[in-house]
């Protein structure tokens, strides 16, 4: 059985390393006996980083130098096997924030598509937590239960997948009233909500994470017309880098602008009615055939390929191998990353 990575102290065997070498180029990978970085630099051996701190530099055979670090959770997701899209960190730092994940926390997410967000959540919940993931496919559950033990070290015991839709699911999975936080990233989350509703103890939040304005717009409107929930509150994060070096102070060509929606509301106690909140007249009213002419039924998914998908199971399973059978010969440990 795997040991669990180390994630501070001097690098021990079975831990993963981010090697940051000549012109930013960065490699990832997990050390072990006898194990040998290759790269037409020249050859960097294992051994020479381990008992090293964090932090450290060490010289290959052609005396190229290399920044030796631990890598964040934020650099792992974005360099891991993907199955689905993941969400960015950037996106997953407000989630935590606005759905107020706490240690030992019940929280359930649905969908977990490459297991990224599911990272995040398993490290604020805690030990004393519990995280329910719901999945459609298989394959996509596949890859993020590889990267999540690939990380880990180890399936953690605070976290169960399950294979299957939501509202058909998740009555069994948890009891009525008992969720403190329900995350939704999937392409239609007002079909869960009635679900959710059931599930989430009064003051629970749940919190929904859509890619454009019309899915915003009809989830917030399902929302408010079940009466069960609190008024939905809508927003967007957007990153802008800056460069920083003397007096040569300005904002990056490239920043990390739209990526997703995100809408929380909170359950209210069964029977209650929130005071009425005013509103300036609207000049003009809607109805439910408007939401739908606006909103479309049939919400657009992009779909990836059975071939690539299967790649992409493959390249996580591979990465999850090489944590349980780390120190053996031919483990497949090194995954290189973009350029930095």
């Amino acid at each position: 059985m795997s040991e669990t990575p180390h994630l501070s102290g001097p690098f021990r065997i079975g831990d993963r390393v981010q090697l940051t070498g000549p012109k930013g180029r960065m490699h990832t990978i997990t050390l072990r006996e006898n194990g040998e970085l290759h790269t037409h630099n020249g050859v960097l051996k294992h051994e020479l980083l381990v008992g090293q701190p964090d932090g450290s530099v060490v010289t290959n055979s052609s005396g190229h130098d290399y920044l030796a670090l631990r890598p964040l959770l934020r650099d792992f997701v974005m360099s891991m096997p993907r199955g689905a899209a993941i969400v960015y960190p950037k996106d997953a730092a407000q989630i935590l924030s606005q759905a107020d994940i706490f240690p030992g926390a019940t929280v359930v997410e649905a969908g977990v598509g490459s297991g990224a967000l599911s990272l995040w959540l398993l490290r604020a919940i805690g030990p004393a937590g519990r995280l329910v993931s719901f999945e459609r496919r298989e394959e996509f559950a596949d890859v993020a239960r590889a990267n999540v033990e690939t990380f880990l070290g180890a399936p953690p015991a605070t976290w169960e997948v399950v294979v299957g839709d939501l509202v058909e699911s998740l009555p069994d999975a948890v009891s009525p009233a008992s969720v403190d936080r329900v995350v939704l990233d999937m392409l239609a989350p007002w079909e869960c909500i009635d679900a959710v509703a059931d599930a989430l103890t009064p003051g629970g939040v749940v919190l929904c994470y859509v890619a454009t304005a019309t899915q915003l717009s009809r989830v917030a409107e399902y929302i408010r017309g079940t009466g069960l929930f609190t008024d939905p509150d809508a927003s967007e994060t957007m990153v802008r880098g800056w460069h920083v070096e003397g007096l040569a102070v300005r904002p990056d060509h490239r920043m990390v602008a739209h990526t997703g929606f995100l809408l929380t509301a909170r359950r209210l106690a069964p029977g209650a009615v929130p005071p009425e909140v005013k509103r300036r007249a609207s000049k003009s009213s809607y109805g439910d055939e408007d939401v739908e002419l606006w909103t479309p039924g049939a919400v657009g998914d992009r779909e990836i390929t059975d071939k690539n998908l299967r790649k992409r199971v493959r390249e996580a399973q591979k990465a999850a191998d090489g944590v349980r059978r780390r120190g053996d010969a031919g483990t497949a440990a090194e995954t290189p990353e973009t350029n930095a």
